[in-house]
């Protein structure tokens, strides 16, 4: 029998450090359920890898885990601090049962949360989560382990830089072309990074510059407490600024465990994760490989992009909001290419989870293989205007109990007819309603945004 979903939300675990599940008994109940499920699934000794993001309470959570793992014999690989596409790809080369991410990803330093994968590299299922927390309550609620293993020592850095080699690999085979362009595919680029003072900060400038590209980084320097406070793809105004300033010709801004990113051109002007899908799904049908002339978005997307893709012969797939709602829907249609507004890009045939790192290193390549401004590349792109309005609410009832909310939403519905599109739906991780209309006018979409949210606020505001 599951337990009652609690701890898990659309992203793995997410809470204040210290406080519950983020707190010691929780965490470690974690461990322990997770290495006899492993133990009883396979049959033999399971392996499992774990990493984590910069954040100062990342290396306690993780020695929690490590601890607890070890004590249900465990084979522990600690990767230490690592992308969670990087742990990902680790999971599955050192042909792991499961992987362990220990990030709260975009949010503040004061957060953390812990993300699993299977042993193929993918975000767990929901049902295997809930039935992980039914073994954590039983963990609970037994006396805790007398002994508390040391962990191993931690994994060496060559095995680490398999997964570097691979991004750069990516790119080189990829986007190789004459004249000795497979060592230096980037060709002299100008580049402007953020790496949200996270975990793509030790890799990211290095790896850019390997494939022949100028470097200039910020937010580069993480000291536990900084991750993405001003910075990264949540603050998307620095890098617009940094890229303007730097003169470079593209700017990326990653989140805390790089598994998004967004772009600035060379104006500092800011595209979203639902311009880089338009790149490079058309990039991809160009060369034909876009299976069914189709991509995966979100019901998030902005409707331009639908528009835009049509106009080149490809599709749009929409699912529900999440990078593992994206993943499912690929591997369920047998597509290549999906993703988030947020930058949360995947390409199944190069990885199993939104990686910031590929998504920047695949844009850029294309920059110089086109040898044309961002700007230009995106000029047959158009988004239609988008108002998201988050509503804080006491609880989250099915919207259909709430008579004045639902006579609203069709009121809406009504008004925005056949040019435009509105999606209403609870935050996975906080508090929150999150109302977004998309129309031809955005006098008109303000307005029935605030007669929505007004609705919202008045029946569980």
């Amino acid at each position: 029998m599951n337990a009652v979903r609690r701890w898990f939300g659309t992203d793995g675990i997410r809470a204040p450090f210290g406080q519950a599940p983020l707190d010691e008994p929780t965490v470690r109940a974690l461990g322990l359920a997770l290495g006899a499920r492993l133990d009883h699934r396979q049959g033999a000794r399971a392996r499992v890898v774990l990493g984590g993001d910069t954040r100062a309470s990342t290396p306690v959570l993780m020695r929690w885990l490590a601890s607890a793992l070890v004590h249900q014999g465990v084979d522990l690989c600690l990767a230490g601090m690592l992308p969670t596409p990087g742990i990902a790809w680790l999971t599955r080369d050192l042909g792991a049962d499961a992987g362990l991410v220990v990030s709260a990803s975009h949010n503040p330093s004061s957060d953390n949360g812990i993300k699993l994968l299977d042993g193929r590299g993918f975000k767990w299922r929901i049902e295997d989560e809930a039935a992980l927390e039914t073994a954590m309550l039983q963990q609970l609620e037994a006396p805790p382990p007398s002994a508390q293993p040391a962990p191993p020592p931690p994994l060496g850095r060559q095995v680490i830089d398999g997964y570097l080699a691979s991004l750069v690999a990516s790119v080189g085979a990829s986007d190789a072309r004459e004249n000795g362009a497979h060592q230096a595919p980037l060709g002299q680029l100008r580049i402007a990074l953020d790496t949200a003072n996270g975990a793509a900060s030790p890799f990211a400038a290095k790896i850019f510059r390997r494939l022949g590209a100028q470097v200039r980084a910020s937010a580069d320097r993480p000291d536990g407490s900084n991750i993405n406070r001003d910075c990264g793809s949540t603050h998307p105004q620095a890098i617009a600024a940094f890229t303007r300033t730097s003169g470079a010709d593209l700017g990326f801004a990653f989140d805390g465990d790089a598994d998004r990113v967004l772009v600035a051109d060379e104006t500092g002007t800011v595209h979203d994760g639902d311009a880089m899908l338009y790149l490079l799904a058309r990039d991809l049908d160009a060369c034909g490989q876009l299976p069914s002339h189709a991509v995966v978005a979100t019901s998030m997307s902005n409707l331009g992009l639908e528009i835009a893709l049509r106009r080149e012969g490809i599709a749009l797939v929409r699912c529900d909001v999440g990078d593992r709602a994206v993943v499912e829907t690929l591997r369920a249609r047998g597509l290549r290419l999906g993703g988030e507004q947020s930058g949360h890009l995947v390409d199944l045939v190069l990885s199993t989870t939104g990686d910031g790192m590929l998504t920047a290193l695949r844009l850029a390549a294309l920059r110089a293989r086109t040898a044309q401004p961002l700007s230009t590349m995106l000029r047959d792109f158009e988004r239609l205007p988008q108002l998201i309005e988050n509503v804080r609410v006491a609880s989250k009832p099915d919207w259909t109990r709430l008579a004045s909310v639902e006579r609203a939403r069709r009121e809406v519905c009504a008004a925005l007819g056949q040019e435009g599109r509105l999606v209403l739906r609870y935050s996975g991780t906080e508090p929150l309603a999150r109302i977004m209309i998309e129309g031809r006018e955005r006098t008109t979409i303000e307005a029935l945004a605030g007669h929505l949210a007004a609705a919202i606020r008045a029946a569980i505001g």
